[in-house]
């Protein structure tokens, strides 16, 4: 017995396996300067991006802020939890939020004996039985909802909003601030925000130190009205977006120092990407997709196609991946890198765990659905390999029409990533391809679709 117990002693423990996830609000592709941008100053996000992997094909689950949080936590289309209904996205006056019955990271994560926290901008129902305390976190620190709702708007009409800068409409902001369950601010002080939220964010990670943890940092900027803290007013060449650029990544680097100053650099999967892309509305307090073709609420690649990187020393290869992945996929990634059991759910992600290791070069993910609510969540656009086929577009938040393409347009996306060029004439064999994928795709999905956005309070 003695030399069985000495034996285990001297068995290697297991390696504790931590995963932070910092999400950007309305930040574009080519918002960051690792991905081209020419002014934006973000030198611990380039350093997090030299040290680990950068993406240049990564997709969130929709083109807006309540379906994209809903597919990133639960590793599946919006569609089939309900959080992409007639409203798109969720506001102070829904009385819904995301399903209990979802099963998020958080909760897969702490079956497997995680802390969990989450800081920062929720955005899946407000109402205490859809908070983050109920969705497998252990403490929540942050707005509940985007930091322009609750406001007192001048015009009586709240599309004008969306049709000029915002600025002059805003008579006053009252977002609260949570701690867990409670208002402990309202309204929130938003220049100082995003520094409440790194300093948050450290702190957990401190407290968490011993265990392994998973942390969801989840910034209310760059989504209009940018506030930044006195600290990072006007220092940046692009403006006051960019000085809100800047404090997001004085956060990213405050919590790689926490990590190293903690020894747990080579224990924790750093993961930095946005909801969806620049909310180009609002001319310079949006941003850019770069060579990417229009921005938030569209079902170009500009509105889905993000910024996307992966860092861990020691696990994580580093380099550029050119090949498809997307927030979804985080959930299997993480149950296949911490033992986690993978919910019983249908499921729309992928393990790239091979891929951010080195041991394959090769994507699992070949395909992209592009859903956009219009009435009734709908498949607008297809991605199959390089190839993308568009049966519905528009330009996002604007107001032109929706245009409907039979034939659908198609884009080889590698050639043409602005997708300027339509080859559907050339290539009706690929379209072909692509509709039998849709048929596939909509035998999985729930007959009726569930929609959990379009009820409001009474």
């Amino acid at each position: 017995m003695r030399l069985l117990l000495l034996a285990l002693l001297a068995l290697p423990l297991a390696a504790q396996q931590n995963f932070v996830v910092v999400f950007a609000d309305d930040l574009g592709w080519g918002d960051l300067a690792s991905y081209g941008h020419p002014t934006m100053s973000t030198p611990n996000l380039d350093r997090l991006a030299a040290e680990g992997q950068r993406w240049t094909n990564f997709y969130v689950g929709a083109s807006v802020c309540t379906p994209s949080r809903a597919a990133l936590l639960t590793g599946r289309l919006p569609v089939r939890s309900g959080m992409m209904g007639g409203r798109r996205v969720l506001f102070p006056d829904s009385s819904k939020g995301l399903p209990a019955s979802e099963i998020t990271i958080a909760e897969m994560l702490k079956d497997k004996g995680y802390k969990t926290a989450h800081v920062g901008k929720w955005h899946l129902g407000h109402l205490p039985e859809f908070l983050p305390t109920r969705n497998g976190f252990d403490s929540y620190f942050g707005i509940p909802y985007s930091n322009d709702m609750d406001a007192t708007f001048k015009p009586k009409n709240r599309t004008e909003y969306y049709d000029r800068f915002w600025a002059p409409l805003i008579e006053s902001w009252n977002v609260p601030l949570l701690r867990d369950e409670e208002v402990i601010e309202r309204p929130a002080n938003q220049p100082t925000i995003t520094i409440r939220y790194g300093e948050e964010a450290a702190a957990f990670i401190r407290k968490s130190k011993d265990s392994p943890f998973f942390l969801y940092l989840a910034h209310s900027m760059v989504h209009v009205p940018l506030f930044a803290s006195d600290e990072f007013s006007g220092v940046s060449r692009r403006g006051l977006f960019g000085d809100t650029v800047a404090e997001i990544d004085w956060s990213v680097g405050l919590i790689m120092d926490t990590l190293e100053e903690l020894g747990l650099t080579e224990k924790t999967l750093i993961v930095f990407t946005s909801d969806n892309g620049p909310w180009l509305t609002f001319d310079a307090h949006g941003g850019s997709a770069g060579l990417l073709r229009l921005g938030k609420g569209s079902t170009w690649d500009g509105g889905m196609r993000v910024p996307g990187i992966f860092r861990q020393p020691g696990t994580v290869k580093p380099g550029v991946v050119q090949e498809i992945g997307a927030t979804m996929d985080l959930l299997p990634t993480f149950a296949a890198m911490s033992g986690a059991k993978k919910p019983n759910k249908t499921l729309d992600g992928y393990d790239l765990s091979e891929v951010l290791q080195g041991k394959t070069d090769k994507s699992p993910r070949q395909e992209l659905f592009y859903y956009r609510s219009a009435g009734a969540p709908e498949i607008w656009a297809v991605r199959l390999g390089p190839w993308k086929a568009h049966y519905k577009t528009k330009s996002g938040y604007r107001s032109d029409p929706i245009l409907e393409h039979d034939p659908p347009l198609l884009f080889n996306l590698e050639v043409d990533p602005g997708e300027s060029y339509n080859v559907a004439e050339e290539h009706p064999e690929k379209i072909a391809e692509i509709a039998e994928l849709v048929k596939k795709h909509q035998r999985t999905l729930p007959n009726p679709l569930p929609d959990y956005t379009t009820q409001r309070m009474q």
